[in-house]
């Protein structure tokens, strides 16, 4: 299978993705772009939530993971982190996922949210296993 844009976002139906407005835009093993909206992503003082940045981080990572193990193979999230450093009210925030590992069983990624500012809203890094499907 080759994973474009149009794949993703056809797998993505029906997902808490495309719950939280989760948008691709770049998908590749090295690198994975998707932009998020703030609003309907809240918590009670109408900041962005940081689950809601986390979510959008797990995609990131596990769509690149995904693209990198290759056809026949799925990639499962086993750990991720984040550090939220400022917070996003309005618009919208976008995540690049950076393959930091590629093996043949592990996978990580580190992944920066910024706002329409380029502010860094949250650094976050996820490691997926990679197995037979």
């Amino acid at each position: 299978m080759t994973f474009d844009i149009a794949v993703i976002e056809e797998m993505n139906k029906g997902t808490l993705g495309e719950r939280v407005g989760i948008e691709f835009v770049e998908v590749s093993a090295e690198r994975v772009v998707a932009r998020m909206p703030v609003k309907g992503n809240t918590q009670p003082y109408g900041l962005l939530h940081g689950g809601a940045s986390v979510v959008l981080a797990e995609s990131l990572g596990s769509i690149g993971a995904a693209i990198h193990a290759g056809e026949g193979r799925i990639a499962v999230g086993i750990e991720i982190n984040a550090t939220h450093h400022r917070s996003a009210s309005e618009g919208y925030v976008t995540g690049v996922a950076t393959r930091l590992h590629g093996g043949r069983s592990l996978a990580s990624y580190e992944v920066e949210i910024t706002d329409e500012q380029g502010r860094r809203v949250c650094t976050s890094r996820i490691t997926c296993m990679l197995r037979d499907a």
